[in-house]
Parts: structure tokens; C-alpha cells; sequence
């Protein structure tokens, strides 16, 4: 059986303080990340906490990306989980790019293949 699904978890570290309290700019980079990976968007949901931090999803045809942000340690957590033809390292990068990560860490799980079966963590200085 052929993989259902690839997810990709993404950590993202050393990122721009700003950018990761910005719920409008971290809003759009997630729409424009799913569009960039060929996804079909459906629903946006985003929310600011106080004092800092934003959560989101843009749910799509073929599954949702996610962020959790932590400003005060520059750091987010990102899935980006997609099914059939598009690859989710596309809307990943175009993530971690836009958040000014320094470091990040990609980990891509198959989705809908039996038990799964996480491979070593890739690390990943900017350039």
C-alpha cells in the first residue's frame, strides 16, 4: 500500500520575535504556504494570546497545517500534513523562510502505512 499521507513536523528555532506574535503576518504565511504547495484551502482559524504567542490552523482539501508559537524563546512548532501528490517540505520551508529560523529540525512521518516508523530527525541551519 502506497503512503496515504506525509506529515511533517517541523521545529523551528531562533526565529524573529515579531514574526511570532504577529497573527496577521503569521496568517498569511500559512495561507500563502498551503497555495505555494498546490493545497486547496478550506477554513483559517488563528489566535493571539496574551502576552505573547499565536496558534493556528489552515485546514485544506488534502489535510491542515499548523503553528504553536513561542516568541519568548524563538520558537515554533509546525505540522504540515498533506495526502496525495503535494509535498509538504514545500510549505514547510516556505515556513521556517519567512519566520527568519536560524535552526530547524524536519522530521516527515508517512501517514496510512501500518505502524509508523519516525527516522532520524534532519537539523538544518539556515543560510
Amino acid at each position: 500500500m502506497e503512503t496515504m499521507g506525509r506529515h511533517v513536523i517541523a521545529e523551528l528555532w531562533q526565529c524573529d520575535f515579531d514574526k511570532l506574535n504577529d497573527i496577521e503576518f503569521i496568517e498569511q504565511t500559512f495561507v500563502d504556504a498551503a497555495l505555494k504547495s498546490g493545497a486547496e484551502i478550506r477554513e483559517v482559524a488563528f489566535h493571539k494570546f496574551a502576552p505573547q504567542g499565536v496558534s493556528g490552523v489552515v485546514i485544506i482539501s488534502e489535510s491542515h497545517l499548523t503553528i504553536h508559537s513561542f516568541p519568548e524563546h524563538g520558537y515554533a512548532s509546525i505540522d504540515v500534513y498533506t495526502c496525495g501528490d503535494l509535498d509538504p517540505t514545500i510549505a514547510a520551508n516556505y515556513i521556517a523562510e519567512a519566520l527568519g529560523s536560524q535552526t530547524r529540525e524536519l522530521v516527515e512521518v508517512p501517514r496510512g502505512m501500518g505502524p509508523v516508523a519516525v527516522g532520524q530527525a534532519k537539523a538544518v541551519a539556515a543560510v
